[in-house]
């Protein structure tokens, strides 16, 4: 089977991928990790304002067989929460890099981003 992994995100090892722009870091989990979790029901987020680390926990995903952590894949401050996700956590299903976005952080320190994995190396890891 073969998983979507957009060449302009950069990925952690734990499933996660961001997307930045203009010092905002977008987040949310791979289309591999939603196929694995299977059906999502639940998503818990933090709330617009908490300052988060690179690769700590900051919610959770509940699906029918599994609770999976999620971790940041950059430091920063939450700007937005995917609000959406909490009546329709399906959305993290079907289309994990679009409408199934999670959070926005003002990014703190643009230089974590090297240290992530690059497209190559995040298919790489799942095949």
């Amino acid at each position: 089977m073969s998983f979507d992994v957009p060449d302009d995100l950069r990925y952690l090892e734990s499933h996660e991928w961001v997307h930045t722009e203009a010092g905002t870091a977008r987040v949310g989990i791979t289309d591999f990790a939603q196929d694995e979790l299977g059906d999502v029901v639940f998503v818990e987020l933090p709330d617009e304002g908490e300052t988060l680390s690179a690769g700590e926990e900051f919610g959770v995903v509940e699906s029918i067989k599994a609770v999976s952590d999620i971790y940041a894949p950059v430091s920063g401050t939450v700007t937005a929460v995917n609000e959406t996700l909490f009546d329709q956590p399906e959305l993290v299903n079907e289309d994990p890099f679009d409408e199934g976005w999670m959070l926005e952080l003002e990014l703190t320190d643009e230089s974590e981003l090297d240290g992530l994995l690059d497209a190559d190396a995040y298919r790489d890891q799942i095949e």
